[in-house]
């Protein structure tokens, strides 16, 4: 039985967000450009293309996450997938990366708003640094942001690094894990279970967003990160099981990201799989995963060592 076919699973259709919902977050001049360049089919820059298609589905994506959002805070749903977006790269005043709008921002703020919260904690998986949310949300107290990435210095957009934590009021609540090139499952879980378990106890969570594709896979065409299949089944699995512990099951996952479409639709399905607590029936890798070296080990421990001594100022869990 697909995913879609079980009955415990609600469709949900998008309408698509509307130009208030873009300025929860963007500049208003921004959204205005990216209007503009969207009707005469001109790019925003080399990498991020703008067509009315392109506007369209931003629009319908980011849509259908304030829809399942909705749905998940007022309890219809438990967990909630909000399919193909993800677009981290988005600033308040900037595009990049193949992102125009924030959907992972639009979401918390709007969520923010219409149902009073003051602590959610986002944590992008992806590939690479979520730089456009860091930047929306650096100076916010109300927003723990969790980026787990490649190394900046291998790999794009160059920023996520573990002295960046935040300004102001919002100082240590950006956290950034820069991962080796090599790291795999292993290195992915230690992180969850000593960074992202601790501060997430110690934040206490009203809601847990959680974004990221496939793009961390041995087997992308971009990363060199090594994560396998079950690895993502495993990473969502337990911020599922995170949401369950600290805020009531309040979980919404934004899958999206991949640049290798033969392991692309077996790893969504996998991280879609862990969020809603299912079994990833049928999950074979195209061929075996490479071994995680032992000197990318020992690089994870040493990362995870400085994100405790630069951030322990501002978290108990850290200081032990």
């Amino acid at each position: 039985m697909g995913l879609l076919e079980r009955p415990e699973v609600v469709v949900v259709r998008p309408e698509p967000a509307g130009r208030e919902d873009l300025l929860r977050v963007h500049d208003e001049k921004y959204v205005d450009l990216i209007f503009r360049l969207s009707e005469h089919s001109r790019p925003y820059d080399w990498e991020t293309p703008c067509s009315p298609e392109i506007l369209e589905a931003a629009l319908l994506i980011t849509g259908g996450a304030l829809a399942v959002g909705s749905k998940v805070m007022e309890g219809e749903v438990e967990k909630g997938v909000a399919m193909g977006g993800g677009f981290h790269h988005a600033g308040r005043d900037y595009g990049g990366g193949f992102c125009l709008f924030n959907d992972v921002a639009i979401l918390a703020v709007f969520l923010k708003e219409r149902y009073s919260l003051d602590r959610i904690m986002i944590v992008d998986h992806d590939v690479h640094a979520g730089n456009g949310t860091s930047d929306i949300f650096y100076s916010d107290p109300t927003v723990l942001f969790i980026s787990i990435h490649q190394d900046p210095r291998t790999i794009y957009p160059g920023t996520g690094f573990v002295h960046q934590i935040g300004s102001g009021p919002g100082e240590g609540y950006n956290v950034n894990v820069p991962l080796p090139p090599g790291a795999g499952d292993e290195s992915y879980m230690k992180v969850l279970k000593e960074v992202v378990r601790p501060l997430a106890e110690e934040f206490g969570p009203q809601l847990i967003i959680s974004n990221g594709g496939s793009d961390p896979h041995f087997m992308d065409l971009l990363g060199s990160l090594r994560i396998t299949a079950r690895g993502f089944y495993s990473i969502t699995r337990f911020l599922t099981g995170l949401a369950d512990e600290l805020c009531g099951g309040k979980y919404v996952l934004m899958p999206g990201s991949g640049y290798n479409p033969s392991v692309l639709p077996m790893s969504w399905y996998a991280l879609v799989a862990g969020a809603m607590r299912l079994e990833p029936d049928g999950i074979e890798e195209p061929r075996s995963p490479p071994p995680e070296p032992d000197y990318v080990k020992k690089e994870v421990e040493k990362v995870i060592s400085e994100i405790r001594e630069v951030l322990k100022p501002y978290w108990r869990c850290l200081r032990a």
